[in-house]
């Protein structure tokens, strides 16, 4: 039977775990999901563009390979599609609960187990539940950051963020104002300049740029992966292996950062002729500092007669527009392409551990968790790309399974030993080893960037190898940790 697990969120994390359990013969497993649908950051960003900039043989399991990919880069309706044939391949809808938001989570140390209190979406009803696992699948990028602009509420016409994109609204012929330049905008922006009839784009800081080669896949191509299943092997290795080799290196100051910025100076010469807007264009920070857009779209969008780039800084949002401090841009809608709130691991649930312990408290100076999953006080408590598991460069789907088969590994011992919870110890040593890594990466250069926190701690990179990584949780250290009967 197993013990019984609580698994929040249907994304990529927590399909993963729950698909896991399932080939273990484990079906003692619940999946809270608040939305309508499994898919987490793919169900809920649909604006126009929206896709990935890692290619779809290395964003996808490693153990369900998917040979129907019709492009390099896959676009969102895509993903989407595939995380929801993966639900229906092992039988995981029965065990999932749509709409269903869970509020807190609570350790009760007389029982060993957690009390989840989940509500229901559309009508607010609270129940409790006991589990003796709670696995967080939440992600990172789930939780719309929106600037505080003075005047918001004032706009007369349509306004949103791009992850609640409001699809009522035909933007054909009509001027509208996109706030923000990363890489949502830099999606967006392209389909949206072309139906417009005037595009404000306002940019706070430029963004290091550098191609997207996509491409569609043939018929012949994928033919081939699917009648070849080993080609598909041999094309994930290579990508993962040039991630890992000239990206990662990139990051860490080695030899290819200045390939790397050579790229995207090359590719801004290439894509922008005009003097002016090249100028408005090029970051002043090191490259990688912030994230880095993949794109080939983008400059040329910029570059329409109907776009403008505007660098005057925003004074407040009015009725009729967008003030700066040279004047007001009119505008008939305003679409927020401004990021998601990062660093809030875990908001707004309430999760309290032995003692009482609120996560959020311990969390106050930054999050937190021993090689991104585990955290002391919090017993069988689990994260899916938890703190300082982000990557700048490869496949966060890679860092998902690793954590899952740690996750797995810790179950038996658990079942066996009791509830188990990282010493504070181990935490101490992993909270070094990482500062000492983080210190040779570029994201310290002193550029704001969503990687870090309020007081400057990159709380949500990985500042190593992926290598590293799997090494380090091929399977759990029992003396990291501590087992109470």
């Amino acid at each position: 039977m197993g013990p019984t697990v609580a698994i929040i969120g249907a994304g990529f994390g927590g399909l993963c775990m729950a698909i896991q359990l399932h080939r273990a013969g484990i079906g003692s497993f619940t999946v809270f999901e608040k939305g309508d649908d499994v898919g987490g950051t793919w169900r809920d960003n649909t604006y126009p563009g929206a896709g990935c900039d890692i290619p779809s043989h290395l964003y996808s399991f490693s153990f369900e390979r998917y040979s129907s990919w019709t492009r390099r880069y896959p676009g969102q309706p895509e993903i989407l599609g595939y995380l929801e044939e993966c639900a229906d391949k092992y039988g995981l809808r029965s065990r999932i609960r749509l709409n269903t938001e869970v509020v807190s989570a609570a350790y009760d140390e007389t029982l060993g187990r957690w009390r989840v209190r989940a509500a229901d979406v559309a009508e607010g009803r609270e129940s409790e539940e006991l589990f003796d696992v709670v696995v967080s699948a939440v992600g990172q990028l789930n939780r719309p950051h929106l600037p505080e602009i003075p005047g918001m509420s004032s706009f007369a016409g349509p306004s949103f963020h791009s992850a609640r994109w409001d699809h009522s609204q035909d933007l054909t012929g009509r001027r509208v104002a996109v706030i923000g330049t990363g890489s949502s905008a830099a999606q967006l922006i392209p389909p949206v300049a072309e139906a417009a009839g005037h595009l404000d784009v306002f940019q706070r800081t430029p963004n290091w740029v550098i191609p997207k080669p996509d491409a569609a896949f043939n018929r012949a191509a994928r033919a081939v992966f699917h009648h070849l299943p080993f080609t598909q092997r041999v094309y994930r290795e290579w990508i993962y292996r040039y991630a890992e080799g000239t990206l990662y290196r990139a990051l860490a100051g080695g030899w290819s950062t200045g390939l790397l910025r050579k790229r995207a100076l090359d590719h801004l010469h290439a894509q922008v002729p005009d003097p002016e807007l090249r100028a408005k264009l090029t970051p002043d920070y090191p490259i990688g500092c912030k994230r880095v857009v993949i794109d080939s779209a983008f400059y040329p969008a910029l570059t329409r007669q109907n776009v403008d780039v505007v660098t005057d800084r925003i004074v407040r949002i009015v009725p009729e527009g967008v003030e700066t401090e040279t004047g007001i841009r009119e505008a008939d809608a305003i679409v927020y392409a401004t990021g998601f709130l990062t660093t809030e691991f875990l908001v707004p649930m309430e999760i309290a551990g032995r003692q009482g312990r609120r996560l959020h408290d311990e969390w106050k100076d930054g999050a937190e968790a021993y090689l991104g999953i585990a955290v002391p006080n919090f017993p069988n408590l689990f994260l899916l790309y938890g703190p300082n598991t982000n990557l700048g460069h490869n496949s966060i789907v890679f860092m998902i399974e690793c954590q899952v088969r740690y996750i797995m590994g810790c179950l038996p011992q658990l079942t066996e030993r009791g509830p188990m919870e990282v010493r504070p110890e181990a935490m101490d040593t992993w909270r070094r080893a990482l500062d000492r890594a983080m210190d040779h990466m570029v994201w310290q250069a002193g550029c704001a960037s969503w990687y870090k926190n309020a007081a400057g701690r990159v709380t949500n990179n990985w500042p190593g190898s992926t290598p590293l990584y799997r090494r380090l949780t091929r399977e759990p250290r029992p003396a990291a940790f501590r087992f109470a009967r």
